[in-house]
């Protein structure tokens, strides 16, 4: 009962248009991050075919990233993708107000709908056909290797952490 009463405290403070830290996995989402260049903005486009208008995606352009919400359990049947890194658990990410949909900072470029995530298979598939560069593995390599709330801030990428610093 812990566990619902997170999420539904994580739920009302996004809908109370505060930014709001949630854990990845669970019954929520997991997230596969890429870049948000034009590839990445034709790839929604193709997703707002495929769902009648694309799930849930957060553009954070300070660090060039869109970050797509799956269905929660995708990062442990997500094959390695030259274009897309897929997480989940252990590690979080700030979910912003639902009121932001224009920068400064991350925004719900796609807003989140209750009824819909982004399918991962449909969306493995544009990113091999469009190939949005620069890719994030790297950069992504080095902040979930951070193991501080402290050292993930300091590696310029926004919005996720590993609370678990043992996990290493």
């Amino acid at each position: 009962m812990s566990d619902l009463a997170e999420v539904v405290r994580t739920l009302l403070n996004v809908e109370a248009r505060r930014d709001t830290r949630v854990r990845l996995g669970r019954n929520l989402f997991d997230v596969v991050i890429t870049s948000s260049g034009l590839q990445a903005r034709a790839a929604i486009a193709i997703m707002d075919g495929v769902q009648g208008g694309c799930g849930p995606v957060i553009e954070d352009p300070g660090a060039g990233w869109l970050y797509w919400l799956v269905p929660p359990g995708s990062s442990s049947r997500w094959e390695p993708h030259s274009h897309g890194v897929c997480i989940g658990a252990p590690h979080t990410i700030t979910l912003p107000s639902l009121n932001r949909t224009t920068p400064p900072g991350p925004y719900w470029l796609r807003p989140s709908a209750s009824d819909r995530l982004v399918p991962t298979g449909p969306l493995r598939q544009a990113l091999a056909q469009l190939r949005p560069e620069p890719t994030p593995h790297t950069a992504l390599a080095a902040q979930l290797a951070a193991t501080t709330p402290e050292d993930a801030a300091r590696t310029g990428l926004r919005g996720l952490s590993n609370p678990i610093s043992s996990a290493r």
